[in-house]
């Protein structure tokens, strides 16, 4: 070989490491039971950072869906082919229970424990995620209807991924998506256009176009269409019964910015069979079940991705010098990774504690409930909208090195403003935060009992949350709310964040995170944390391990 091709000054593959080896992750499944998961966790952990998982997940976006409308003799056939590695991934997405197993395993804990795997897997690979996701989120929205549910319902549940055009009760596992968006709408689905007219059977005739529907392989979707009494939500299978295909017409598959894995599609349906979920009419309040369970996976995969870019932005530093120190060494440098740690945390945290209001709202808790419907808007909102920054930033800490496509880093930046769009754009949400503290009084209450645990522990955290009190009581004008409305779900978010570091995370990270974010010792950019920050505390905790 030649000399001038030697190639030394660079980090060695980031290969064999587990992404379970997240402090926050782990002891927010001890704290919030789920500590009887932490062995799947960390097993599912392992295997998420293998060779062999990482180049499932090179291929899978190397080699995206193809949309196979018709068969060699003309037959209209809508199938979409996939890369193995996308079944591989799948595969043991659904075996580990990251889809609706949790609905039929009503443990303590078990939708903590669901969340930790969704986090842990996702970032070996986000595109798969979508179905995954929405397989989990279409069971609460599924028991408007018993009878489809009983039905349907232990097929969501089931651990098996049975991949093929099929009828879905002779199946032995199903995925489940949801198609609502529309051209002339977009989030406004209340302008839909798409109709649905009975049977005479029980069963509509649906007819329309959808705009824009992922995962359309699936095996069932919650479909909203214009019925006689309103906008109602339907049931709809790719098969019929009877073995016939329904009339769901792919269109094409959308050519998108990253989720490159992931297929979505325009889809018209022409007549096509569905079964009401819900009473007629009131389809928004139906699928809402579904936007909020996969609203909690959007704020997980934002933080997936999060640490995701850390990892290979630790990784790089340590194993690179540059003006004669290795760059984990060099005190700007070690302010931006350990900038980038807190943000990673904070979002963990929080994410980590909405999935665990789940399990309780699930059981009954009527205040978890409602801290879940305000801090699941405010949370979707900030932490998807900092995902892209922190992948942004990431990203550069590689330098040139990053830029390219071998690397991985494009991924993570390509793939984290869809979770800022997806369920709900910023000012959707923003404005939804508003509907929430509107409708649901008991949602503040619960907000601030639970930072008020924190409340004399940090005069910072105070302060702020003095702050936002006096922002909360400047919305009486609905003008005026809506001008403030990105502000409040900002601040609601950071104050809440505060509050779980101060209580649960380590002195450096929470003190960090107070100076910085709530009390305005910071430039905005990362790298920017304030002289007295503990940057050696804040990346021992991050730095790469097997947390034991």
């Amino acid at each position: 070989m030649s000399a001038t091709h030697e190639v030394f000054n660079q980090a060695p593959p980031l290969t064999g490491f587990t992404t379970a080896d997240d402090p926050a992750l782990l002891e927010a499944l001890r704290r919030d039971g789920g500590a009887w998961g932490e062995a799947e966790v960390r097993e599912l952990g392992a295997r998420a950072g293998s060779e062999e998982v990482q180049d499932w997940a090179r291929l899978a976006e190397a080699h995206p869906p193809v949309l196979r409308t018709h068969d060699r003799y003309g037959h209209r056939v809508d199938e979409v082919e996939f890369h193995p590695a996308w079944h591989q991934l799948m595969a043991v997405a659904v075996e580990s229970g990251q889809h609706a197993a949790p609905w039929a395993e009503p443990r303590p804990g078990a939708h903590l424990v669901r969340a930790a795997k969704f986090y842990a897997w996702a970032q070996a690979e986000p595109g798969h995620g979508c179905p995954v996701s929405m397989t989990y989120a279409a069971v609460p929205a599924l028991r408007a209807r018993p009878e489809l549910a009983a039905a349907y319902e232990p097929l969501l549940a089931s651990r098996t991924y049975d991949y093929g055009l099929r009828p879905p009760l002779g199946k032995r596992g199903l995925i489940a998506g949801m198609s609502m968006t529309e051209k002339q709408g977009g989030s406004d689905v209340r302008a839909n256009t798409t109709t649905a007219v009975p049977a005479g059977d029980g069963s509509y005739a649906v007819t329309g176009h959808k705009w824009f529907t992922s995962a359309p392989m699936s095996d069932v979707f919650l479909v909203l269409a214009q019925a006689e009494e309103g906008l109602t939500c339907f049931l709809m299978p790719r098969v019929l019964p009877d073995g016939t295909r329904n009339a769901m017409r792919l269109q094409r598959l959308k050519d998108k910015l990253g989720n490159r894995s992931n297929a979505s599609a325009e889809i018209e349906y022409e007549q096509a069979v569905a079964w009401p979920v819900g009473e007629p009419g009131r389809g928004v309040r139906t699928i809402v079940e579904m936007v909020n369970m996969t609203r909690l996976d959007c704020v997980l995969g934002s933080a997936a991705g999060m640490r995701a870019g850390l990892r290979q932005a630790l990784h790089h530093a340590a194993h690179r010098k540059a003006f004669g120190a290795e760059l984990i060494d060099q005190p700007l440098m070690r302010n931006v990774l350990a900038d980038l740690a807190v943000e990673s945390e904070a979002a963990t945290v929080l994410a980590m504690r909405l999935a665990a209001a789940v399990d309780r709202s699930v059981a009954g808790d009527a205040a978890e409930g409602a801290l879940r419907r305000l801090a699941l808007a405010a949370g979707k909102y900030w932490v998807c909208k900092r995902g892209s920054t922190h992948a942004a930033e990431a990203l550069e800490c590689l330098g040139g090195n990053g830029y390219v496509e071998e690397s991985g880093m494009p991924r993570l930046y390509r793939e984290a403003p869809l979770l800022s769009i997806w369920e709900g754009s910023g000012n959707v949400v923003a404005l939804d935060v508003l509907r929430a503290l509107a409708k649901e009084p008991a949602a503040l209450d619960a907000y601030f009992a639970e930072v008020g645990a924190a409340a004399g522990a940090d005069a910072r955290l105070d302060a702020a949350a003095a702050r936002l009190r006096d922002l909360l009581g400047s919305l009486g004008d609905p003008a005026r709310a809506q001008l403030l409305a990105r502000r409040l779900a900002e601040q609601l978010t950071l104050v809440l964040q505060g509050s779980l570091l101060v209580r649960y995370g380590t002195p450096a990270v929470a003190d960090a995170f107070c100076a910085s974010r709530l009390d305005g010792e910071w430039g905005h950019a990362f790298g920017t944390l304030p002289p007295g920050a503990d940057l050696g505390q804040i990346l021992d905790r991050a730095a790469p391990k097997d947390v034991r």
